[in-house]
């Protein structure tokens, strides 16, 4: 059958996870349903051989960067809709027919899944942490942070190529308005945030620096949801602990304090389960 979606997938020494990704959303398809190009960036490991042996195509590259690795399976891609999909995000096959069907009703350019946290390896105060960040970012997040976003060949001609910016997904984001891009409450991805407090820092210095990038090339990313106000309307709505607020804020002074001093040039993307 001829597929009715390619997917790029970037990975950097993700042979560990990328098997289970594979298999979720390959698990139910049909032959040849989709399009899957998995590009092994700079990869040490045996990325390539486990992506081969799930019979997607690979594609090797000893240049690192999520960017240069998501222009290069783009480039082989064979069809539209485009999904790009983090290796480390599991996404089912039923969910990604959902997104196919999203993305043709008219008007919509790109859409994604509706995240959901997989916090079983995370520890008791970063599993706190992302409770709260996640419930601040849900209602402006869409393209951004569900490990996964599908575009149009109309969306694609906007936000396609991706220059070499921290965050992909933000830029992305930041090519649609917000009719033009749609979050889709029927799919839904499984993403394994930062375990620790030192990796949740460690991720978040990179997106800040990413949101400075972007604002540079004139695609500012909307931070209104991340308002202290915000953390105390959660509290009084009981949707979070004091406990969680206290945890979130003691680690977002941390983070504005280690992000003032790194500049975007010296971050670098990768993986942040460590």
């Amino acid at each position: 059958m001829d597929p009715i979606a390619s997917v790029v997938i970037p990975a950097h020494n993700e042979e560990a996870v990328i098997g289970a990704g594979l298999a979720a959303l390959l698990g139910a398809s049909e032959p040849g349903e989709f399009d899957v190009v998995v590009v092994a960036n700079a990869c040490v490991d045996g990325t390539a051989g486990v992506a081969g042996a799930a019979g997607v195509r690979v594609i090797e590259t000893p240049v690192g960067g999520k960017a240069h690795a998501l222009r290069l399976g783009d480039a082989a891609c064979r069809t539209f809709p485009r999904f790009y999909l983090d290796a480390d995000v599991e996404l089912s096959t039923k969910s990604a027919r959902a997104l196919v069907a999203a993305s043709k009703r008219p008007g919509v350019l790109g859409c994604a899944p509706v995240p959901v946290l997989d916090l079983e390896r995370a520890g008791w105060v970063a599993r706190r942490v992302h409770r709260v960040h996640d419930l601040m970012v849900r209602p402006t997040r869409v393209l951004a942070g569900a490990g996964v976003y599908v575009l149009d060949e109309e969306g694609h001609a906007r936000a396609f190529p991706v220059p070499d910016v921290l965050s992909d997904d933000g830029w992305v984001h930041g090519s649609f308005l917000d009719g033009e891009r749609v979050s889709v409450p029927e799919a839904t991805s499984i993403v394994r945030p930062a375990p620790t407090v030192a990796a949740y820092l460690r991720r978040r210095i990179r997106v800040r620096l990413g949101n400075r990038q972007l604002a540079s090339l004139g695609r500012p990313v909307s931070l209104s949801g991340l308002r202290l106000a915000a953390v105390g309307a959660l509290v009084r709505s009981r949707q979070v602990s004091s406990l969680d607020a206290a945890c979130y804020l003691t680690v977002l002074v941390l983070d504005r304090a280690l992000t003032a001093f790194r500049r975007p040039g010296r971050a670098r993307w990768g993986t942040t389960r460590k």
